[in-house]
């Protein structure tokens, strides 16, 4: 009899701990955050104007509705972007919007920024989409734009000849990884409302959050971080561009109660990992890059022009002074390089 009272009270125990868990797990969403009427009209103003073209590397899949406000109306599963020229190390899922700006940009930006400081494209690139989950992964915070399918995170691009540009390490790395970085990034803020790169804060220092969040009613505002000083080679005149950019938008007023993604898509910040807050990230010591500028065309020799100072900042652009350096430490770090 006692031993039947003992296996009891274990089964008791073992079903409160799982009611707990499953309460917990229920807690991670904010139940109360509603989907907003704006992401439903983008994407059928996007699959209406047929911006996606679906192929055996982007094809449609069931609508995603839940848990919570999280989904989409229609997904895409992506392998491959550029046509089926462009791997992706892990398939993605998208929206429309969100696809069909990556795909431009990839082509108008990504792509022509590689063939000039390395002579050769992109042949993979190592991102993350859809996830429905808080931002930061913190449970109950606000959903994430990758809830939505509305975002995208950059970690690394592989070139033809197997060399790997990271984020994390090429943001600081070799001059041809520095310009080629920020020419993506630069080209990523005239299509995107929300651009995040390494100096932008402390959850960015390895990728690039790109996404199409709204941050006023019109969504005419936009995020674009951090403030770097650097003279773009690309966008020359006469340049073709594969789709129409959107309208200029203004920068979001720092005052003002902005929508700011905070990703950690892997949990690997330093924060996450209980290390210091300045670990350094460098590029690679063993393997250098191709010449930087070997392909740049004879009328822009580049590698004559050294990389004008690379400065971040949260204040607005009419801040800046013609020459005064900023700190690279996101708000509220101490000085010091944050990679």
């Amino acid at each position: 009899m006692r031993i039947v009272r003992v296996m009891w009270r274990s089964v008791l125990a073992f079903s409160a701990l799982a009611l707990a868990g499953a309460g917990l797990t229920g807690c991670a969403l904010n139940k109360f955050e509603r989907r907003d009427p704006w992401r439903d009209q983008a994407e059928q103003a996007c699959l209406s104007r047929k911006l996606v073209t679906t192929t055996e590397f982007i094809t449609p899949a069931k609508e995603i509705d839940g848990p919570g406000s999280c989904g989409m109306q229609q997904p895409f599963r992506v392998t491959r972007l550029g046509n089926g020229t462009v791997a992706l190390k892990q398939r993605m899922t998208l929206a429309c919007p969100a696809l069909s700006e990556a795909e431009a940009w990839l082509a108008d930006t990504i792509q022509p920024a590689a063939e000039l400081y390395f002579g050769q494209p992109v042949a993979e690139i190592n991102a993350g989409a859809y996830a429905c989950r808080g931002r930061n992964n913190q449970p109950g915070a606000k959903l994430s734009e990758h809830s939505f399918g509305n975002a995208v995170d950059i970690m690394s691009f592989k070139l033809a000849d197997g060399y790997v540009i990271t984020v994390k390490g090429g943001w600081r790395g070799t001059e041809a990884e520095q310009g080629f970085l920020r020419e993506v990034f630069l080209g990523a803020c005239q299509r995107f409302t929300t651009v995040l790169a390494p100096g932008s804060n402390v959850f960015h220092y390895d990728h690039i959050h790109v996404d199409l969040a709204r941050h006023d009613p019109r969504g005419l505002r936009r995020i674009c971080q951090p403030l770097i000083k650097f003279t773009p080679q690309l966008g020359a005149e006469g340049r073709r561009l594969t789709r129409p950019l959107p309208p200029p938008r203004q920068p979001a007023p720092p005052q003002a109660p902005v929508d700011v993604e905070e990703d950690d898509p892997y949990g690997l910040t330093p924060m996450s990992q209980g290390r210091g807050p300045n670990p350094v990230a460098r590029a690679p010591a063993q393997h250098q890059a191709p010449s930087a500028y070997a392909s740049a065309p004879p009328q822009r020799p580049l590698a004559q022009r050294p990389l004008a100072p690379r400065t971040a900042s949260a204040l607005p652009d009419e801040a800046l002074g013609d020459d005064a350096p900023l700190s690279l430490s996101p708000p509220g770090l101490s000085p010091g390089p944050l990679y």
